[in-house]
């Protein structure tokens, strides 16, 4: 343990109120990764994961996108997949200065001076950061219903999880109610935009209401893993460039199509980073950091995509309200309904059916999560919808 967590972590982490017995759990999840019930994207997608799914089913329970890889980065992907013996380092740092170019952000070499670190997604900066920021003392704020992998993170090492609520009728972040909530010591409160499972926005002025008003020393996490499907949200990342106790998220798994190639970033102060950077271990996958740099480069694509998963979206929407189906209008590639039964019920029909749709969340237990897949697999939902429902 002491080769993993450095007599200085260490010192820092009892500073923190963590005790000597933490530090075992501590040390699993750095070198683990992977194996622990939590630390990877896809841990919470195995709450989506099925066996023996049959060849022709329809796969909406997971936030993946189908399109998969554009075709130049695939083409990237396959060409670097040759050269694999290699560590090939120099490619992410490619990857890390086409994001700082592209969002105005420092980058470089230096730790100290880098405002944005690579990694495979954003689920481990998320994990990352909850043990940087929250201890025993400091809470772990967030939305309810909301994406839950920072909530386990700060459960595994003892941290306080304090939930709230969701706005009622917009369903975005309550960021008043949440700071009323975490108290003067809260150490890291998260704000997914647009939010899982709701697929709504909180606006740019409420996130700089609670990044103003905050506690000193804690920190506002956004996680924008969706945003480049939104046709109206406002990225975050001139308030890393401005110097604010903010850490951004930016993941390749959603519109970029690459959920299975791991490929992601953190844009934060240097300070921040180095906090974040004892509870990392690893080198990053080159195919994902070769498929993430040449996706950024493809002009079009973000536009042509959001385009795509939006026009499916609001036809979906278009069927649901002609069902009298209630749900919440999403901005995002995800959205929630109102089955009017048990939620996991009304899923295990659906799988029934060959369609497999998302969970539901324990505050609303009547509601699930619908991926938007192709325009094939929503019409083949709307097929299964129109029989379980009724």
């Amino acid at each position: 343990m002491s080769e993993i967590l450095t007599p200085e972590l260490q010192s820092n982490l009892i500073k923190r109120g963590f005790s000597r017995r933490n530090f075992g759990k501590i040390a699993s999840l750095i070198t683990a990764g992977a194996a622990l019930p939590f630390y990877n994207e896809p841990a919470l997608a195995q709450l989506s994961m099925v066996k023996n799914m049959p060849a022709d089913a329809v796969k909406i329970n997971a936030n993946e996108n189908p399109m998969g890889p554009c075709p130049a980065a695939a083409e990237a992907i396959y060409s670097v997949v040759k050269q694999g013996g290699r560590y090939m380092y120099e490619d992410t740092y490619d990857l890390s200065d086409t994001l700082a170019k592209q969002e105005g952000l420092k980058a470089g070499f230096k730790p100290d001076e880098s405002m944005v670190e690579v990694f495979a997604g954003s689920s481990a900066p998320l994990h990352q950061a909850v043990l940087a920021f929250c201890s025993k003392e400091k809470a772990f704020v967030k939305a309810d219903p909301g994406y839950e992998a920072g909530e386990r993170a700060a459960k595994f090492i003892g941290a306080p999880v304090v939930n709230v609520p969701l706005r009622k009728g917009k369903w975005d972040h309550d960021v008043k109610a949440m700071l009323a909530a975490g108290g003067p010591n809260a150490g890291l409160f998260y704000i997914c935009n647009p939010n899982n499972p709701t697929g709504t926005l909180t606006s740019r002025a409420d996130i700089e209401w609670l990044v103003a008003n905050k506690p000193a020393g804690s920190i506002v996490m956004i996680d924008e893993a969706y945003i480049h499907i939104s046709p109206n949200a406002v990225m975050c990342s001139d308030m890393v460039a401005a110097g604010k106790d903010v850490v951004v998220l930016r993941t390749f798994s959603k519109l970029y199509g690459m959920a299975g190639l791991r490929a992601g970033a953190a844009f934060a102060r240097p300070d921040l980073l180095e906090k974040m950077r004892p509870f990392s271990a690893g080198a990053m996958p080159i195919t994902g950091m070769v498929g993430a740099t040449t996706s950024l480069k493809q002009k079009n694509l973000v536009a042509e995509r959001r385009k795509i998963i939006g026009d499916i979206r609001e036809d979906t929407f278009s069927f649901l309200t002609s069902k009298n189906v209630e749900f919440i209008p999403s901005e995002s590639n995800c959205f929630m309904l109102n089955t009017k039964v048990n939620g996991r019920q009304f899923a295990k029909a659906m799988a029934d059916n060959k369609v497999y749709i998302g969970r539901a969340w324990p505050v609303w237990a009547e509601w699930v999560r619908v991926t938007v897949g192709s325009k094939e697999d929503m019409t083949k939902f709307k097929e299964a919808f129109t029989k379980v429902y009724a």
